[in-house]
């Protein structure tokens, strides 16, 4: 492999241009720090829109596509057995086995539950959603202690026609200190910004931070991925030279730390469209809009007098003037001056409403109608409809996201000894989050429905007398996402219970029978003659030997 990846960035460019151009315009308008104009300093004055439903709906919407993707107090995923390889394996076949191997899977997910939270993971995959639904890219790079994030003007990234990631460069500014030794003295025509190496183990060097532009410390590193054989290969680069050792690495396709994210996936395109580009159109008119009314509103606000030139009122008395004060003079001598478009402000303000409210839309922004019969079905009904709008968006987020970023924290673990190999083949990883939980929210609907119609229709007794409560039950936390091990009573407890409440039941039984015996006429003669039986053997007299 040839020392080629500065020269690879510098082709491969090229196609990214547009991307990066209608990124940072779809930046300028809802969070301009994601993407900045190149050339700009770090800590530099940004641009800052005039309204602030762009801002509002990035954050609103990549917030709930964290919930969905990455719920908070369940796992994104489960570890669920393979029946097929299962019935390979008649001594695993039994209840019994199986309940325990699924006790066992359900603490492997805790465990990796709890890494995920033990690291940073979560604030880097924040910051890609707000990137994804801005610029529509993200270039994340999964090393063993956390997460790293490349923007759109850090990478670039070649596909097939599958869309199946073929090449990746990146390029990163870092202070040659952190670099060895060879590459710590400037070389004539090599100094310049921009770059961070990364190797196996995660980021090798910390980013630069200051002017970039200004310190002619820093060099600039570029990290090449090439797919080879099923496997993501990589090696760094600086002034033309590999960085050797910690710079270079390899992972198969399944356990590959790259991934290079997509919002909206367009065919033949090697970039993705964010969500800001489909309603770029709406939020430009809003941003001209609120502009205007915003400059308008300052000059309307402005106050100036009048004063006729023929006038016997001074102008000098009228600004010396305190509040309340006597001065000579007449009324009609002195005038205001009045903008006078209080029509076109109400006109500018409708679509400005209007406008808002199809952004808000756009970006899921919960609206629940205003009164005072709102339901807590109708809201939950609106965040249902809100979340299937979001149906395609989670399909692809799932298979360029979720997948692999669960399959490498899997290999992680494993590896390091966090957890248990997986048996192959017996075990299968399953995503239960985004597109699936769409999915489970309509099932769990459907169910509520479907029992509720039978009770209505057909009565309580008919229910009970039709339907399995247990199956019930369990179909019902699985579509509510929640764990029913441990939780819901299995068939052999809910039967030796029932074993134990008719014994105690025969018990208390005989205990009353005794009881009664106890208080009825021949038991009590019973008793008087065994009483009687005693006392006349102890007045009795002792009988003497022989």
């Amino acid at each position: 492999m040839k020392e080629q990846a500065q020269s690879r960035y510098g082709q491969l460019r090229a196609e990214r241009e547009n991307f990066l151009d209608t990124g940072r315009r779809c930046a300028s308008l809802t969070l301009p720090y994601l993407l900045t104009e190149e050339g700009e300093t770090d800590g530099g004055e940004l641009h800052s829109p005039y309204q602030s439903v762009g801002a509002k709906g990035v954050n609103v919407l990549s917030s709930k596509l964290m919930l969905s993707l990455f719920p908070i107090n369940t796992s994104f995923f489960k570890l669920q057995i393979n029946d097929a390889e299962l019935a390979k394996v008649p001594e695993l076949g039994g209840e019994q086995v199986r309940s325990e191997i699924d006790l066992s899977l359900s603490k492997i997910e805790k465990v990796v539950m709890q890494q995920i939270a033990e690291t940073t993971d979560r604030v880097q995959l924040t910051a890609a959603m707000k990137h994804l639904i801005v610029t529509g890219n993200a270039l994340l790079y999964a090393g063993k202690k956390s997460l790293k994030l490349y923007p759109l003007d850090r990478y670039v990234v070649s596909r097939d026609g599958d869309g199946t990631v073929t090449e990746i460069v990146t390029k990163e500014i870092i202070d040659r200190s952190l670099l060895p030794k060879e590459f710590q003295s400037i070389q004539p025509g090599m100094q310049g910004p921009d770059s961070n190496a990364v190797g196996e183990d995660g980021p090798k060097f910390g980013v630069a931070t200051g002017n970039k532009n200004s310190n002619v410390n820093n060099a600039v590193v570029y990290t090449h991925v090439t797919l080879e054989n099923g496997s993501h290969k990589w090696y760094q680069e600086c002034d033309g030279k590999r960085l050797k050792g910690q710079g270079h690495g390899s992972a198969p396709i399944k356990h590959s730390p790259w991934m290079t994210l997509r919002f909206n996936v367009v065919d033949g395109e090697s970039y993705g469209r964010g969500r800001v580009e489909e309603f770029f159109g709406d939020l430009k008119s809003l941003e001209s809009l609120m502009r205007a009314m915003v400059e308008g509103s300052a000059a309307a606000a402005k106050v100036v007098f009048m004063v006729s030139p023929s006038a016997t009122t001074k102008p000098q008395s009228l600004a010396k003037a305190s509040n309340g004060a006597i001065i000579q003079g007449r009324p009609d001598d002195v005038g205001v001056v009045q903008v006078g478009k209080t029509a076109d402000f109400r006109t500018v303000m409708e679509m400005i409403q209007s406008l808002t409210q199809r952004l808000s839309d756009a970006f899921l922004v919960l609206s629940v109608r205003q009164s005072e019969r709102t339901t807590a079905m109708e809201v939950q009904a609106t965040q249902q409809e809100l979340n299937e709008q979001l149906g395609g968006i989670f399909g692809s987020l799932t298979a360029e996201l979720l997948q692999p970023y669960l399959n490498r924290k899997l290999h992680l673990l494993s590896r390091s000894g966090g957890m248990p190999p997986l048996p192959k083949g017996l075990i299968m990883p399953t995503v239960v989050a985004g597109l699936y939980g769409v999915g489970r929210g309509q099932d769990r609907q459907a169910l509520i429905e479907f029992v509720q119609t039978i009770a209505q229709g057909m009565g309580p007794e008919a229910m009970a007398q039709h339907l399995n409560a247990g199956e019930f039950i369990k179909r019902l936390a699985t579509a509510s996402g929640i764990d029913a091990l441990g939780l819901v009573k299995g068939q052999e407890q809910m039967k030796q219970e029932g074993d134990q409440m008719k014994q105690d039941a025969m018990q208390a039984s005989l205990v009353g029978q005794a009881g009664q015996l106890a208080k009825s006429p021949m038991a009590e003669q019973l008793t008087q003659q065994m009483a009687d039986g005693q006392q006349q053997q102890q007045e009795a007299p002792p009988q003497e030997g022989p």
